[in-house]
């Protein structure tokens, strides 16, 4: 039997909120005004990301390309391309990021652990760290 759909109003896309189905997951996320990445350079072999910049810009690292992405840009990086993001700066930004359940577990995971243990906790979501 299927789930009952999840309907996110603007009203409930507070920072730090989302959703997750089956497969899918929504995260909406707040960065500081400070122009920092959010994670080392990292791909996933099996899972695409995607990134919907609500307010302020976010910088983006892809494979050897630098985009800068203002409000209302939609970034997807396929599986397979090493990636990393974060704000622009100096202002703060907020986006949505689009992932499956399985990123949102590992994103979760590095959460919980000490960073020396990161680059396992990336091998076991079929994900690795390039730096």
């Amino acid at each position: 039997m299927p789930a009952d759909p999840i309907v996110v109003l603007p009203g409930d896309l507070t920072p730090g909120g989302g959703a997750t189905g089956q497969f899918l997951a929504l995260a909406n996320w707040p960065t500081q005004g400070v122009a920092t990445e959010v994670a080392p350079l990292h791909v996933h072999h099996e899972d695409d990301e995607a990134w919907y910049v609500i307010e302020g810009a976010l910088r983006f690292r892809l494979a050897d390309r630098e985009l800068v992405a203002p409000a209302g840009s939609t970034v997807l990086v396929p599986a397979g391309v090493p990636h990393t993001f974060g704000n622009a700066g100096p202002a703060p930004s907020r986006y949505l990021l689009v992932m499956p359940t399985r990123l949102q577990e590992m994103i979760s995971r590095l959460h919980e652990v000490d960073a020396a243990e990161h680059a396992s906790v990336y091998e076991q979501f079929a994900s690795q760290l390039l730096e």
